[in-house]
């Protein structure tokens, strides 16, 4: 086997925890494979002889490239926006498949993922290095030009946001699955206080169709009136694992229309993340 061979070996080891790094870092997995795939072009351009943790290399560079790839976004003007609803990990609710588990460690939602867009390039890179991956502030610090002082600070600032936004989901996947059907079987009947019964009061429910601004309601009243909207296309609804908990899709003729993710908090819905954009969701594995 030449040298070119045994190198993609060594690559391929640390595939699905590059992706994980990258999905966590851009939302978006179309990305992150072309940040992957960046980190492969650069491994094989290099002397890799010389580089004694290539796990740990190789995560660098894709944390490089992501970041560049995020404070690329902001320069063309497409600033993180509280309600953008990223890719989301679509899986039968009988289970995750095998190829998402890396993808899906720690428990990383949709809500969560939302929050991470609203960070800024350089605390998002700190927070989901440091935070998700255990990578040093000393290796974070040349990342974003900045101290490894300074590289803390960031990352601690990121994590205010994130535990002061982020509620923390029930684990029973069967409760989960009570809840949200309850849900469902309310916005297929139009039934405004059950739906209402099943909210917290202070749910907030993100809706992203692609077409202007991504939608934003907070309130339980609020959300129960929107969501009695999905009551037509509710008979499409199955349910289905989204990032890992119990989530809906709506599918017509084949083609998935919105996927919902909800966060469950003691037996109650506090989001509801929905990405409705069909031209995102046609390039999604359902």
């Amino acid at each position: 086997m030449d040298d070119k061979n045994v190198l993609a070996e060594r690559f391929e080891a640390h595939r699905s925890h590059l992706r994980a790094v990258a999905y966590r870092m851009l939302g978006s997995l179309t990305e992150a494979d072309d940040a992957v795939q960046e980190a492969w072009l650069r491994l094989s351009r290099s002397d890799s002889d010389s580089v004694e943790n290539l796990g740990g290399w190789l995560t660098t560079v894709v944390g490089r490239v992501c970041l560049d790839m995020l404070r690329s976004r902001s320069s063309r003007g497409e600033e993180s926006l509280d309600a953008r609803v990223p890719d989301p990990i679509v899986d039968s609710v009988d289970g995750v498949d095998p190829e998402h588990q890396a993808l899906l460690a720690d428990s990383v939602g949709l809500a969560l993922l939302v929050v991470l867009e609203t960070l800024a390039p350089a605390e998002r890179l700190a927070f989901v290095l440091h935070d998700m991956f255990a990578v040093p502030f000393d290796e974070i610090a040349p990342m974003v030009g900045r101290t490894p002082a300074a590289a803390r600070q960031l990352a601690s600032r990121a994590r205010r946001r994130v535990q002061g936004s982020v509620p923390t989901p029930d684990s029973d996947l069967t409760r989960q699955r009570q809840v949200v059907d309850a849900f469902l079987t309310a916005a297929r009947g139009g039934d405004f206080d059950a739906l209402v019964a099943v909210l917290d009061p202070a749910v907030v429910l993100r809706a992203d169709t692609g077409a202007g601004a991504p939608l934003e309601v907070r309130g339980a009243a609020a959300v129960a009136g929107q969501a009695l909207t999905f009551q037509r296309m509710a008979r499409f609804a199955r349910p289905a694992l989204v990032n890992g908990s119990v989530g809906i899709v709506t599918d017509v003729d084949g083609q998935a229309m919105a996927v919902l993710g909800f966060t469950i908090t003691d037996g109650k819905v506090t989001t509801i993340d929905i990405l409705a954009d069909v031209e995102r969701l046609r390039g999604l594995a359902m």
